[in-house]
């Protein structure tokens, strides 16, 4: 039994659910919009949002937990938002952000412009610090994810974009 899917999803206030052929979540932030599994079936009563198994569906049990969690995600973008910082090191790499543009200087012959996707945005603090915010979960990630991987950081000095939390192991170099 999943102790995530038992769990009844609390609606904070502003924040309101639709169940139709799309599951339907719209806040302060935003409309998320996702498809409801049909091995499970999702129900909204008064402030809060149950999911349950169909009995007799081949993963019902797996997809109950998942299900609640994407809710659950998609309850909080809309609410609070989420977020991803993410730090540059190194002599010279640069951050700036232009309306919907992410201007990155990392040390290659050119500068690199990375465009933002629509309902993410992107703030610069200061000139190697980067704020990916937006509602969706998942697209905050994966913008995050391609940000970093243009210089992911190296073992050897630690240069490149990395997490604001990620700890990046120093190797050493090789002796004579």
């Amino acid at each position: 039994m999943s102790r995530i899917g038992k769990n009844p999803i609390i609606l904070p206030a502003g924040v309101e659910v639709l169940v139709a052929e799309q599951i339907t979540v719209k806040g302060p932030l935003g409309v998320l919009k996702a498809f409801a599994h049909p091995s499970v079936t999702v129900a909204v009563e008064g402030q809060s949002v149950t999911v349950s198994k169909v009995d007799g569906a081949v993963n019902s049990s797996a997809m109950w937990g998942t299900m609640r969690a994407n809710l659950n995600n998609m309850v909080t973008g809309v609410s609070k938002g989420f977020e991803k910082k993410l730090q540059l090191v190194g002599v010279g790499y640069r951050a700036q952000a232009q309306g919907d543009t992410l201007n990155l200087s990392l040390g290659f012959s050119h500068p690199v412009a990375h465009k933002m996707p629509v309902g993410v945005k992107v703030e610069c603090p200061t000139q190697t610090e980067i704020l990916i915010k937006g509602s969706d979960k998942q697209q905050v990630g994966q913008v995050a994810a391609e940000v970093r991987a243009y210089r992911k950081p190296e073992p050897y000095k630690g240069k490149g974009v990395r997490y604001s939390d990620e700890v990046v192991v120093i190797k050493e170099t090789k002796k004579k």
